[in-house]
């Protein structure tokens, strides 16, 4: 059993977030949903949903149903490890939301969720000779380039 489960606080969109995360990623499960027993400071009705458990590719997730007391910022953030910038290209184009959002391969979904988009092996681009030049250009991206960070890391 996981024992640490990033917990997603939403006003009152978790059902909305967890139906738009299964039309993203495709092996999305929804694994408990809970309801709050008695009306709440936050307005929230006897009955509606509290939490929904779920699960993206393995990695348990509660969306709570809490209130507008919080709002999602970029001191966290979820990476998404991708094989090849095809992946990169189809969770850039399911995900951004707020194209203002976008640098170094970090992007906001429409609930202001922040996601980063890599491939694995990308820490291999930020060491060795090459990872001030590497660095340097990543700076100027957007979406990430992936095939123009490996040309550099692996340049003589």
């Amino acid at each position: 059993m996981q024992s640490i489960v990033p917990c997603l606080w939403f006003d009152s969109e978790a059902e909305s977030a967890v139906e738009f995360y299964k039309e993203v990623f495709k092996d999305v499960k929804t694994l408990n949903v809970s309801r709050y027993l008695v009306d709440t400071p936050s307005n929230k009705p006897m009955g509606s949903v509290m939490t929904i458990d779920f699960e993206i590719k393995g990695q348990k997730f509660m969306a709570l149903n809490g209130g507008p007391y919080f709002k999602f910022n970029e001191s966290v953030s979820f990476v998404i490890y991708c094989k090849d910038q095809n992946e990169i290209d189809y969770y850039y184009n399911k995900l951004s939301f707020i194209p203002e959002a976008e640098i170094c391969g970090w992007l906001k979904d429409k609930f202001g969720v922040s996601w980063q988009l890599v491939t694995f092996g990308f820490e291999k681009f930020m060491t060795g000779r090459n990872a001030e030049r590497v660095m340097n250009e990543l700076l100027k991206m957007k979406r990430l380039d992936v095939n123009k960070l490996r040309e550099i890391h692996e340049s003589n």
